[in-house]
C-alpha cells in the first residue's frame, strides 16, 4: 500500500485577474486518481468525507444506517456492507492518497486497493485537467484555444504554480468535485491573495 507521504505534482495555469485555475498540466498518476474517484461507492465517499461535511442529506442516510439497531436489520446482513463497501480498482499507486497509513486504513477510512496493473490512461501523455475536471490530452493548440475561450487578454496575468496532490488535497478534491464546477480553484486557490 502507498504511504501517506505519497504525493504527485501538478502544474496549474492560473488567471490571477480572475482568481481561478484555467487548467492543470497533469501526469498519468493524477488522471488515474481522478478517474478512480468514479469507482468509489457512495458509502465510501460519505465515510471518507464524514457525514457532517456532506452537502444535502446523504450523510443523514449514512448516519441512520450506523444508528439503526441490529434488531431492525436482516439477520444475515452486516451493516458493514453499507458503511464500508468494497469495490474493484484499476488505479495505480496514486489511489493510496486516500489511505491514512502505509499498511492499514484508520477507522473510518475505506482503503483504495493499489493495482499492479497499468491504471486507466497511458503514461507517455501529459494531460490537461480543466477546473471542472474535464480531462483531455495536452497540446499546444488546445492550450492556445483555451486561452481564447477563457477570454484571456493579458498573458502577463497568467501565472504557473506547481502544487502537490497528497491525501489531504485528494480528499478536498473529492469533496470539491461534489460541490463545485471549479474544483481545482476551490482546492488549490482558496487562500489566493487578491
Amino acid at each position: 500500500m502507498a504511504s501517506t507521504s505519497t504525493r504527485v505534482s501538478m502544474k496549474l495555469l492560473i488567471d490571477t485577474k480572475g482568481k481561478k485555475v484555467l487548467f492543470a498540466e497533469a501526469s498519468k498518476e493524477v488522471v488515474d486518481f481522478l478517474f478512480n474517484l468514479l469507482q468509489l461507492p457512495l458509502g465510501a465517499v460519505v465515510k471518507l468525507l464524514t457525514e457532517k461535511s456532506m452537502v444535502g442529506c446523504i450523510g443523514n442516510l449514512y448516519k441512520s444506517v450506523e444508528d439503526l439497531g441490529d434488531t431492525f436489520l436482516q439477520p444475515d446482513l452486516s451493516r458493514e456492507v453499507l458503511l464500508n463497501p468494497s469495490f474493484p480498482s484499476s488505479s495505480t499507486a496514486i489511489s493510496g492518497l486516500l489511505l491514512t497509513s502505509s499498511s492499514t486504513p484508520a477507522k473510518g477510512r475505506v482503503p483504495l486497493p493499489v493495482s499492479s496493473g497499468s491504471g486507466f490512461v497511458k503514461g507517455v501523455v501529459t494531460y490537461m485537467v480543466m477546473d471542472d475536471l474535464v480531462i483531455q490530452p495536452m497540446s499546444t493548440i488546445s492550450s492556445i484555444t483555451l486561452l481564447n475561450k477563457f477570454n484571456v487578454k493579458e498573458v502577463g496575468a497568467l501565472q504557473e504554480k506547481v502544487v502537490q496532490l497528497g491525501m489531504n488535497e485528494g480528499l478536498r478534491l473529492l469533496k470539491a468535485s461534489l460541490q463545485s464546477k471549479m474544483a481545482l480553484t476551490s482546492v488549490f486557490l482558496r487562500n489566493m491573495e487578491p
